[in-house]
């Protein structure tokens, strides 16, 4: 399974983000954090001191990551959810890192999966259309590693 720390340690590793910047990510997203809440929720799961970073605080972060990558939108506030899928987490890492269907889909393969663009649509649909299906793990973890495979070369 994978989980919200799991999601914020791999996009800190994949971009080279430093403490500094990820507290600038949370700032833009609407939350002030501490140097030391970072260091507990990038912490492995069995450290003493590792604390699980919450959906919400996770959805602050991609939202900062949105608004340094894309800019702020006048008069549209970014809304950070209390409870996140993967769906969602897929969407704003799709919105945040800019990409296209295309390139969502070569990262992907980088890792090994295929999938088909009408696949990859249907995650970013509206949950109540039929076509929607729910992003599992193994597709998130596969770009996860698929980014890292293009930005570690």
């Amino acid at each position: 399974m994978i989980t919200q720390n799991d999601i914020i340690r791999r996009i800190r590793f994949i971009f080279d983000f430093n403490d500094s910047k990820m507290i600038e990510l949370f700032a833009l997203g609407g939350q002030t954090v501490t140097r030391a809440e970072i260091s507990d929720w990038l912490k492995k799961d069995d450290n003493p001191d590792f604390v699980k970073i919450t959906d919400n605080q996770l959805a602050i972060f991609l939202n900062g990551l949105i608004v340094n990558n894309r800019g702020k939108k006048d008069g549209v506030e970014l809304v950070a959810e209390e409870r996140l899928n993967n769906n969602m987490i897929f969407r704003k890492l799709r919105i945040g890192l800019n990409l296209k269907d295309e390139e969502i889909l070569s990262i992907i393969e980088l890792a090994g999966m295929k999938i088909s663009k009408h696949e990859l649509s249907a995650f970013f649909r509206n949950p109540n259309q039929p076509q929607y299906r729910p992003c599992n793990d193994q597709i998130l973890r596969n770009f996860l590693h698929g980014l890292q495979l293009k930005h570690k070369k």
